[in-house]
């Protein structure tokens, strides 16, 4: 069958809230390459949004999905556990930029890790408040959306969402957004919303996602770090898109002098299987009562096998260095067009997460239909991109860091083409 079949199919069998964004449909991916039912090639940006920073179908990950096929695929860990578990709850438990004992539970999602981030913060606490920001993404669940900062398409139509949940302002450079008017933000939440004391935990994004790649400056984590401690909130580090290499190294909590109380993590955890964690300070995580965390599929076996083999190819094929290297070139790209792209307005970000912001060189205003045209012109060149932001006007590089280098630079030239063609409307 064409692609167009299957897309009318689609839209006959599935509601549109599912939004699709592709017009194709995959039929085989290996590392950094999507081949469509036609037979058309893709390169692969889009990493299935940050979850295969090992590429598509890598060799370790298969052969340990192979492996554990061969013994069980599901027990319910809370009934029947399996060392591969545990295993793993031990090298995150090491690798995990948090000093001190601490302790990990696997789950299925990302949105599922943050869920149970805010109850084991509540718990341990004995408090109701939860402070997000804006700009940031935490899931489609309703805390989730309740602690996302972005209303279309994620909350339109939705509520009420459950309350106790409060917005602060996030650093921007590019907004011009200084760390001193968002912590101002988070002490006037202390005098008009909530008061400290009733505030479990302060959940961030060390590098915003959907927000657009904002990374957190170090003065601003060493701010909310010192709010939390004065005030005893728990302080929570959502890592589900920046863990896993993307940024240089394993997470980006890595790259600050300041920790996290508690962290998420999923995507790239598992190399493409459904798999989520939350990792912290023992003393934390142990305020759950037995049965309190937990979940049917949480900790899957085929995705715990998977998770294992990703750590191993992070270590194995120095994947954070790759990160470093990669983003280098792409940055220096990106840099160079500034001249011949009027409306490429902001480049940032942190090894291999990498943004780039469009805006109307007339007004300044952010413009999503810039972004947009060179979108649309690297898939037509075979160039899958997204974009993200507040206002849809930011493109985001989440390409494998297993790439082949000579792929790496076709997609180079493709965005180059792109960037030269895109007229700057707002």
């Amino acid at each position: 069958m064409k692609n167009a079949d299957f897309n009318q199919r689609r839209k006959n069998a599935t509601p549109r809230g599912v939004g699709v964004m592709c017009d194709f449909y995959a039929q085989q991916a290996d590392n950094a390459t999507i081949t469509d039912v036609e037979g058309a090639e893709y390169i692969d940006f889009a990493a299935g949004i940050a979850v295969l920073n090992t590429g598509h179908r890598h060799p370790k990950v298969v052969q340990a999905i192979e492996k554990q096929l061969a013994h069980f695929t599901h027990t319910a860990y809370q009934i029947v556990p399996y060392e591969s578990y545990v295993g793993l709850a031990e090298k995150i438990n090491e690798l995990t930029p948090i000093a001190g004992e601490t302790k990990t539970a696997f789950f299925t999602t990302g949105a599922e890790a943050v869920e149970n981030a805010i109850k084991i913060a509540r718990c341990h606490t004995g408090r109701p408040g939860v402070i997000a920001f804006g700009g940031g993404f935490h899931g489609r669940t309703y805390m989730t959306m309740a602690l996302t900062g972005k209303v279309k398409p994620y909350k339109v139509g939705f509520g009420p969402f459950p309350g106790s949940v409060f917005h602060a302002v996030y650093p921007s450079e590019a907004r011009g957004i200084s760390v001193q008017d968002s912590i101002r933000s988070l002490e006037s939440l202390f005098q008009c919303d909530i008061e400290p004391q009733q505030v479990a935990a302060i959940i961030f994004e060390p590098v915003q996602g959907e927000g657009g790649f904002n990374v957190a400056p170090a003065e601003f984590v060493a701010a909310l770090r010192a709010l939390c401690d004065q005030h005893g909130i728990v302080l929570i580090a959502d890592e589900v898109q920046s863990g896993f290499a993307r940024t240089g190294k394993l997470f980006a909590m890595h790259h600050y002098a300041h920790q996290a109380d508690l962290m998420t993590m999923a995507k790239s955890l598992a190399g493409g299987m459904p798999l989520s964690a939350v990792a912290g300070k023992a003393a934390i995580m142990e305020s759950p009562l037995p049965g309190g965390l937990g979940g049917t599929y949480a900790g899957n076996p085929l995705s715990i096998a998977a998770a294992h083999a990703v750590i191993d190819a992070v270590n194995d094929e120095k994947l954070c260095e790759r990160a470093v290297q990669l983003g280098d070139k792409l940055r220096a790209v990106l840099e160079n067009a500034v001249e011949t792209c009027a409306a490429l307005s902001d480049i940032r970000g942190v090894g291999s997460m990498i943004a780039a912001e469009f805006s109307d060189p007339a007004t300044g205003a952010p413009s999503a239909a810039a972004a947009q045209a060179v979108q649309k012109q690297a898939l037509a060149e075979g160039l899958l991109l997204l974009t993200c932001g507040p206002h849809g006007n930011v493109i985001r590089f989440l390409y494998p860091l297993t790439i082949p280098d000579a792929q790496f630079d076709a997609a180079l030239a493709i965005i180059k083409n792109a960037l030269l063609t895109v007229k700057p409307v707002s």
